[in-house]
Formats: structure tokens, sequence, C-alpha cells
């Protein structure tokens, strides 16, 4: 492995954890049944932050899962080669989004189709 390759997995690890801690503290925040306050007001600020924490817990566990099939890439020998062409990801992308999947040129294409 390569220094810059480990570098990247460095990354990846740093992230793995720093997710890991983010989903850890949304969990105590979350309430199991809004609307039971004495204010209807509390109630719809309730299940507004409820909502708003799932849908934050579930971009992190996406992320999580992200990072976790990139470190498991290194394991495979796979890392930094595009899912769909099998063609390198250029070093630069990786270093702005060290769990990217795809080249450029195939990201693009995806979110045009």
């Amino acid at each position: 492995m390569s220094r810059a390759d480990e570098s990247f997995r460095k990354r990846l690890e740093e992230e793995r954890e720093k997710l890991t801690a983010q989903l850890e503290r949304l969990g105590v925040t979350e309430q199991e049944n809004p609307g039971y306050s004495t204010h209807i007001a509390d109630d719809a600020t309730e299940v507004y932050e409820n909502a708003k924490n799932h849908a934050l817990r579930q971009h992190l566990q996406r992320l999580l899962g992200q990072v976790n099939d990139a470190l498991a890439k290194f394991d495979r020998g796979t890392y930094g080669l595009c899912e769909d062409c099998g063609g390198e990801i250029d070093r630069a992308r990786l270093k702005a989004l060290p769990y990217a999947a795809l080249c450029i040129q195939c990201q693009q294409q995806r979110e045009r189709s």
C-alpha cells in the first residue's frame, strides 16, 4: 500500500469514528412518543425535531455505509477503482471525497439519467 493510500485509509477510519459518534449522540436525543405535552406548539416542535433527527440519522447511516464500503475495498485491493467502468478514480476526487465509488464521468452519467 502506498503512502497516499495509507492516508486515504486513515481519513476513512477517522470519518467512520466521527460518523459513529454523531449517530450515537443523535440516538440519545430522540423522543419515542412526541405529542403528549401541554401545548400544541410544543408538540409540533417535538414532531419537527424528531423528523429532522430521523432524516439526519438516515443521511449519517448512508455516509457510514459508503465509508465502510470504501474500507472494505482496501481489504479487497479495489480501492480507487470505479464501480461502473472499472477505471481509476482520479486522486483529486478521492482527496475531496475519499469514499467516492465512481469516477467523475460515471457519476455525471448517473446524475443525468
